[in-house]
């Protein structure tokens, strides 16, 4: 069955969403009701599909009632009447079962639609309880249609109320001149009202309860929500300056402090040894060059892979040749043609990056040695030096946790060793992918 759009005074029980339902299918009236209304189809409204299933089933059991409990008793009641009475009374039942439709089967204005049901009731209450003497019970059992199709409690109040006192007046009128103005059936049909608008009332209050605290959930799940993605928005931010920051100084700021050290190499021996000047300059221009492409890559202008564009192996190797040429350390190399895809070979080829400039700066050291390796369980980067070593407990610095963030974002770990005096062991572990 439909409903009005704003039915927020309705019985909870018997509403659901505040929207209209579309015309659905028919229900076969069996056994002596469908002979009574002389049709053997009543159409059922169809439920929005938004509409939860209990209110839907409840909203379907009440119209079982009214139609068992409401109008199929007066229609039984009729039958030991004289023709006149017993065939009025059957069309007007009928009036009243053809009616029903009209709250969603058929376009047009839902409120249009569904008052005009309520005024057909009304008039179709009165005249049965004229034809029968009282219709209290038809009253009561139809009193929640009012409070569904009026769209507010004032017009279910004064609808129901006209339907009351269309039965108390259709039996006052049928009894007139001779008998009693106020029978039983009466008084029944207004208690029955007068409950029925405590009882609508009560209900309105409690739905309007429920709804409103439903609006204040509602408001505090949008603003959860909304703090949510701004906290989402700022996490993003600062996992974002985190990796750019993580980049430019495993690129940029190590290119730039080389270019330091061979500028003060190459300024210091122009007289003693220009050749060997002559190349840090090319040394100098060749980092330069490098840190330009490596620019070029972190603001978007340059594809990754030209970073590491092809094996890893060749990649180290010319990494290991210029950190040699340039500091004049002895480097013992096994690097394998193993095979990784790029984000391994660029977090692999940082980790060296990452390594060398520390030795460079911090080690003092006269060797170093790099051996790559394929394991069953990934690939494995091993970076040693013979320097002074340090305490890693006590170990400070962005580097070491650069290269740790990096490698736990592919699955991988870094493991490093050292005492001071005794050197340093640097052990990058990747994963392999499944």
């Amino acid at each position: 069955m439909s409903h009005a759009r704003h039915t927020r005074a309705a019985l909870m029980p018997l509403l659901g969403d505040r929207r209209r339902w579309p015309a659905r299918g028919v229900r076969r009236a069996r056994d002596g009701w469908g002979d009574l209304a002389g049709h053997r189809l009543i159409a059922m409204p169809m439920p929005e599909p938004g509409e939860r299933p209990q209110v839907r089933a409840l909203r379907r059991w009440y119209v079982t009632v009214w139609v068992l409990l409401g109008l199929l008793p007066p229609g039984i009641a009729v039958w030991d009447q004289p023709d006149g009475t017993r065939s009025t009374t059957l069309a007007l039942l009928s009036v009243l079962v053809l009616c029903y439709p009209l709250t969603g089967t058929f376009p047009g204005d839902p409120v249009i639609r569904r008052t005009a049901f309520l005024g057909v009731l009304v008039a179709g209450i009165g005249a049965v309880s004229y034809q029968m003497d009282g219709a209290a019970s038809l009253l009561i059992v139809s009193l929640p249609h009012f409070w569904i199709f009026a769209g507010s409690p004032r017009r279910a109040v004064v609808l129901s109320g006209a339907a009351a006192a269309a039965t108390v007046a259709g039996e006052a009128v049928r009894s007139a001149p001779d008998g009693q103005v106020l029978t039983g059936n009466s008084v029944a049909a207004l208690i029955g009202y007068a409950a029925g608008v405590l009882f609508g009332l009560w209900m309105h209050r409690v739905v309007g309860r429920h709804d409103e605290r439903a609006r204040l959930l509602a408001a505090d799940l949008a603003d959860a929500e909304r703090r949510l993605a701004e906290a989402q928005r700022r996490q993003g931010a600062a996992d974002e300056r985190e990796r750019l920051a993580r980049e430019i100084h495993d690129t940029l700021a190590q290119g730039l402090a080389s270019i330091v050290v061979l500028a003060e190499a190459a300024r210091n021996g122009l007289r003693a040894d220009p050749d060997r000047s002559a190349q840090q300059l090319t040394s100098i221009e060749q980092t330069a060059r490098e840190n330009l492409a490596e620019a070029r890559v972190l603001v978007g202008a340059a594809d990754q892979g030209s970073v590491a564009p092809s094996s890893i192996a060749r990649t180290l190797r010319r990494t290991l040749d210029r950190f040699a040429e340039d500091t004049g350390l002895a480097v013992h190399a096994e690097l394998p043609d193993v095979d990784c895809d790029q984000t391994t070979r660029i977090a692999l080829l940082r980790c060296t990056q990452e390594s060398l400039a520390n030795v460079r700066k911090h080690a003092a050291a006269s060797t170093v040695g790099v051996v790559l390796e394929r394991r069953p369980h990934g690939v494995e980067l091993e970076i040693t030096d013979d320097g002074r070593g340090f305490m890693v407990a006590e170990s400070r610095g962005f580097g070491l946790d650069g290269m740790r963030r990096r490698l736990a974002e592919l699955g991988g770990e870094l493991n490093v060793t050292s005492s001071p005096g005794d050197g340093t062991r640097i052990l990058a572990m990747i994963p392999a992918k499944a």
